[in-house]
């Protein structure tokens, strides 16, 4: 009776310890497969290496797929609409935050009647850490998808709601993020977006001439300090360089968008890169001994693809490639999962007749990089009874380069990535990441 006993308990331990793993998503805001080509080049060339034949980081992973970005409203995606399928399993409209298809966007009852659970929220309801990293504002889109539920992407302040909508109820994103009500809140935040939690009447603490966005009078840094214990808020390179791995973390490092990597370093108080950020996550929650969900935006990819400065959306690529090398080098895949994709595609073109070595980001004389900023079809060139005329595209000017609607590739190692393969709806990375996790027994 007394080995029965002993080997029940050990069965037990055995169950519990297993029941739960990481996982880190990596997402290339706006790396579609044009952008991960170019960057793959620039890097190889950057070393003096040969370019054509060189691999970033996430490129030897084995398990490999093509994910369609479509969203329920619209063929190109933004990043609201194809996050919040990732997070909740629920392909939705554009410009909306976790909530279902059935309302449109900017009406309230969405998130009322129609919030989608996030991969976040189960994470901390499971007893997991979790982790969120973004070169972007902390509200922008993609991360707040994570964790908010809105029906506009823009309602990241007070002062960006109808006053009908807070009437009914509704928060703005950055009160969500602070007032997170599941498990012990999120563990840890990286990131920019300063002055959505700050009054407009407070000036901001690196820049004294720029004012918060807030039109409560609210400071919300402070609230998130005070609603419970061993918790840091940070906000320069020197800080980030001295925390120690205990407690939950809050760290916005610029009022709006953090730099470019390659613009980085002039800033004068300083902010840490992705990379650094990436690592001291892992070895924050390693050193905590919890399993983790942590995701890892590299969000101004998309920024320099927009604003057709190829030169910054691969460079920033680059150095997303060197997180994910980070974090690879930090985990144990037996246990981990570790997945990079993108929420949709940018409009670039690598296009001509270059030769082989040719520097990628050729020449005013050969240019290979290019732009779209939309296109429609020309007047005249098709009529109705003329099926055989050729239909011409017409690029339109535009300031701002526009996103892309072909499949965004996903690459996965770990454990169960063996699931990431074929052509896949964006939304099953959501199944995939919740299996990873554990948290669907």
């Amino acid at each position: 009776m007394r080995k029965l006993i002993i080997l029940i308990c050990f069965i037990q331990t055995l169950s519990t310890e297993a029941y739960s793993k990481s996982t880190i998503l990596f997402l290339g805001d706006g790396m579609g497969i044009t952008t991960i080509t170019a960057a793959r080049i620039y890097e190889g060339q950057v070393k003096g290496i040969d370019g054509e034949s060189h691999s970033l980081s996430f490129e030897s992973f084995e398990n490999v797929a093509f994910v369609k970005t479509y969203s329920a409203d619209a063929q190109i995606p933004d990043s609201a609409g194809t996050m919040s399928a990732i997070m909740t399993g629920q392909k939705t409209r554009s410009g909306v935050i976790s909530v279902g298809p059935k309302y449109k966007r900017g009406d309230c009852e969405s998130v009322l009647l129609d919030s989608r659970t996030t991969l976040l929220e189960l994470a901390e309801k499971a007893g997991l850490k979790t982790g969120i990293i973004t070169t972007a504002r902390i509200t922008d889109a993609t991360p707040a998808a994570t964790y908010a539920h809105a029906s506009d992407r823009t309602w990241e302040n007070d002062e960006k709601i109808p006053q009908e909508s807070k009437e009914k109820g509704c928060t703005d994103i950055a009160q969500q993020l602070i007032g997170f009500p599941f498990g012990d809140g999120i563990d840890l935040a990286f990131g920019g977006g300063r002055s959505n939690f700050h009054s407009k009447t407070t000036s901001d603490i690196e820049y004294p001439q720029f004012q918060g966005a807030r039109g409560d009078g609210r400071n919300l840094i402070n609230e998130w300090i005070e609603k419970g214990q061993n918790r840091t808020f940070i906000w320069n390179l020197e800080q980030f360089n001295n925390l120690s791995n205990q407690g939950q973390i809050l760290g916005l490092f610029e009022p709006l968008e953090m730099h470019y990597e390659v613009e980085r370093l002039d800033d004068g108080v300083g902010e840490p890169s992705i990379s650094s950020m990436a690592e001291f996550a892992v070895k924050h929650f390693q050193a905590i001994g919890d399993d983790f969900f942590l995701v890892i935006e590299g969000a101004r990819i998309d920024h320099g693809n927009h604003n057709k400065e190829p030169y910054l959306a691969l460079t920033d690529t680059i150095e997303f490639s060197n997180a994910i090398q980070k974090v690879l080098d930090l985990v144990d895949l037996e246990e981990t999962m570790v997945l990079v994709t993108a929420d949709h595609s940018s409009a670039l073109a690598f296009s001509g007749y270059p030769t082989r070595g040719m520097p990628v980001l050729g020449s005013l004389s050969y240019p290979e990089l290019s732009f779209s900023g939309g296109s429609r079809f020309q007047a005249g060139h098709l009529e109705k009874d003329d099926a055989v005329r050729q239909q011409f595209l017409a690029n339109l000017q535009s300031d701002l380069a526009a996103h892309a609607g072909e499949d965004v590739p996903a690459y996965a190692t770990g454990y169960k990535a063996e699931h990431v393969k074929g052509v896949m709806e964006q939304n099953v990375l959501f199944d995939i990441i919740l299996d990873s996790l554990d948290l669907n027994q």
